[in-house]
């Protein structure tokens, strides 16, 4: 029983709470649509890959072992590729107004697992710079190493691609749109509670009954002006006969 009355006043206090938390939810919303599609800069990106293997194609260089030391050898990669010794020339190639320390924080190099591609990405503010940044790291990595490693195993898989309609990976309106809506929605019902929970006036017959603890036994109708006027004329003839 107590469950079902804790239920019944969690809905009483969300319904006479709905506008508010209304409010809060579409505000929060139109915050972050303002944000998001005026305050934010578009961001875009482009990916290139490299493929590290041995330069000769003979049977005796795709053997399971040449194939094992490609794997061990990316990860070194993968860090020379991110290194001053790569993006300085990279920026100086490109005449970039960035530092190479700003560049780094603009790519990311991974790999799958077992597998001898690299991923070089590249995000910028400039679609058609990302894809010049990315196609360029690749092919200095790929002159660098033969001087860096002593090795002439890196080919480039597939360069980047300018895009017709290039399209921003962030921000992502909608994503932070619903977010936004969430949090709103939260707070609005957090702060609907906590408002009632400090409310602590008495508006209603069930409000006494809460209080007090106590059954009610009757009530008293309220009366209206006209009558009131009507009953109060009647009390003074009454007075005055007396």
């Amino acid at each position: 029983m107590e469950e079902t009355i804790s239920l019944q006043e969690l809905f009483r206090t969300l319904r006479k709470r709905m506008k508010l938390i209304v409010i809060l939810t579409a505000l929060a919303i139109t915050i972050s649509g303002v944000i998001s599609f005026i305050f934010l800069t578009p961001i875009y990106q482009a990916s290139t890959q490299i493929l590290v293997n041995q330069e000769k194609v003979d049977a005796s260089a795709l053997n399971p072992a040449n194939i094992q030391t490609d794997l061990q050898l990316i990860n070194t990669y993968n860090v020379i590729i991110k290194s001053s010794a790569i993006l300085d020339k990279v920026v100086k190639e490109l005449d970039l107004n960035s530092s190479a320390s700003e560049l780094y924080g603009q790519i990311t190099v991974n790999s799958e697992q077992n597998s001898q591609v690299v991923n070089i990405t590249v995000q910028n503010e400039n679609p058609k710079l990302a894809v010049e940044i990315a196609n360029n790291i690749a092919s200095v990595f790929q002159e660098q190493v033969k001087i860096l490693m002593n090795v002439d195993n890196v080919n480039i898989l597939a360069a980047a691609q300018l895009p017709e309609n290039p399209m921003p990976v962030k921000p992502n309106p909608v994503l932070n749109m619903a977010i936004a809506a969430f949090v709103g929605l939260m707070l609005g019902v957090g702060l609907a509670f906590l408002i009632e929970y400090l409310d602590t006036t008495i508006k209603t017959e069930q409000d006494v009954e809460d209080s007090l603890g106590l059954p009610i036994l009757g009530l008293i109708s309220p009366i209206p002006d006209s009558e009131m006027v009507t009953t109060n004329q009647t009390i003074v003839q009454r007075r005055n006969r007396g």
